[in-house]
């Protein structure tokens, strides 16, 4: 029972981050093509643009993040 139980947990962490990265991929992607079209257009953007960049980078974070809570509390090595 408990190797089923570390399995599924194992599986969970790894779609957490995967799901997660695909997603900030994607919107990360988009993001930037608008940045350098809006650059292109106005230098004074970049910085604005750069920002905005950076924001979908956060989502891959999150999974991470959640990957980790669910790794340490779900393997038992930290009781609450």
């Amino acid at each position: 029972m408990v190797v089923a139980e570390i399995g599924l947990i194992s599986i969970g962490a790894g779609l957490a981050v995967g799901i997660a990265a695909a997603g900030s991929g994607i919107g990360q992607g988009m993001a930037v093509a608008a940045a350098i079209g809006a650059t292109a257009e106005n230098e004074n953007m970049f910085g604005k643009a750069l920002a905005m960049a950076a924001l979908t980078e956060t989502q891959a974070l999150y999974g991470f993040t959640i990957a980790i809570i669910l790794i340490v509390f779900g393997f038992g090595l930290v009781v609450v």
